[in-house]
């Protein structure tokens, strides 16, 4: 008995390719699949270093700018054995599959660019966010992107491609998912911000204070943004420092200046961080101030209550020999001691107060 089982697909064909595209020189990308990128491939051999093997092959590549953007879905048991059959990448790229380090890092290996970038999934309505990871490996011909979970830059990236912009380059690529980043951290930084001001609003026209969790949860997300998402400074020195020989001028002063937009986006996410401390710290202090009020108050009610409490004591004893007991005026002379009494302490505890 044969049973036809549908493999599951996680959003990508039988080699794990979830979108691949072919670019020449002034035209829009045309789609893909995995035969005929293999076919490309097969056409144009290339080393890890960047070094074509056949002589013909820069001609042919050259003569219409052709490259390759696949796109590739981790989950898939089958994505890295077909990249490993029919891609010449090196290992370190397979080795930043398998690291814990997800922080985001362009570096230059082996004549190409290998980039970790995080993505952000982002909920506004709630605070906890959830970040995925993007490996990609860039070449003079070829683009590799992988991931396990699904990302809005690549999303977008894609819809750019469908929709028929021209990528003369695979640095334009990569360029294009940095500048995405750096948009989405600035819708981030602005709707945070709101959030910010309406709760900093509450605060100081009602005096609320039940917005405290909020505040934690966003400042925990902003750091732990701003902890992934910064790109390491030394990768990105070493890169603008000593490009590739295939990165052209152009695309060398626009990752520079993705780089700077990137590095400013961060800044404004520190200083938004920086004012959410200042708030958590306004409202612990009129939390803590409010506190002591309330001590003062509790206090101050025990300390008048205190002669009350002394004498009731005293002359509630069942022995002989208590004062006034004869006198028919004993009653009134009490409450007059116990209101003089009262009177004084709360005359001290006043002054205490008013002093501080």
């Amino acid at each position: 008995m044969n049973l036809n089982v549908a493999p599951v697909m996680y959003g990508a064909d039988r080699s794990g390719l979830v979108c691949g595209f072919r670019f020449s020189a002034g035209r829009p990308g045309l789609p893909i699949d995995t035969d005929s990128a293999a076919e490309w491939l097969a056409s144009h051999p290339h080393n890890p270093d960047g070094t074509v093997v056949s002589a013909d092959a820069p001609r042919s590549a050259g003569e219409n700018g052709e490259f390759l953007w696949l796109h590739f879905n981790l989950a898939h048991v089958s994505s890295e054995k077909w990249m490993r059959a029919h891609l010449d990448l090196p290992e370190s790229f397979f080795e930043a599959l398998r690291e814990g380090s997800h922080s985001t890092r362009i570096e230059h290996q082996h004549g190409a660019l290998l980039a970790v970038m995080n993505d952000v999934m982002f909920d506004f309505e709630q605070t906890p966010s959830d970040i995925a990871t993007l490996w990609v490996y860039t070449h003079e011909r070829i683009m590799i992107t992988a991931r396990l979970k699904q990302l809005r830059s690549v999303d977008r990236l894609r819809a750019s491609v469908r929709e028929g912009e021209i990528f003369d380059a695979p640095a334009e690529l990569l360029i294009h998912l940095l500048r995405d980043q750096a948009d989405l951290l600035v819708t981030i930084v602005r709707r945070s911000s709101t959030e910010v001001d309406r709760i900093e609003d509450q605060f100081l026209s009602r005096h609320n204070f039940e917005n405290r969790r909020d505040l934690g949860a966003m400042r925990r997300v902003l750091v732990r943004l701003q902890r992934l998402l910064a790109p390491e400074p030394g990768s990105i020195f070493r890169l603008l420092v000593r490009p590739p020989a295939w990165l052209s001028a152009a695309d060398v002063q626009s990752l520079r200046d993705s780089t700077e937009e990137f590095s400013l986006v961060l800044g404004d996410l520190s200083g938004l961080a920086e004012r959410i401390k200042l708030l958590q710290e306004e409202i612990a202090a009129r939390l803590t101030e409010q506190s002591n009020r309330t001590l003062f108050t509790l206090t101050l009610v025990t300390v008048l209550a205190l002669p009350i409490n002394i004498i009731a004591g005293l002359f509630g004893m069942n022995v002989g020999g208590i004062p006034l007991a004869e006198n028919r005026h004993g009653f009134w002379v009490m409450v007059l001691m116990v209101v003089s009494f009262t009177g004084l302490a709360g005359w001290w505890g006043f002054r205490r107060r008013t002093g501080r």
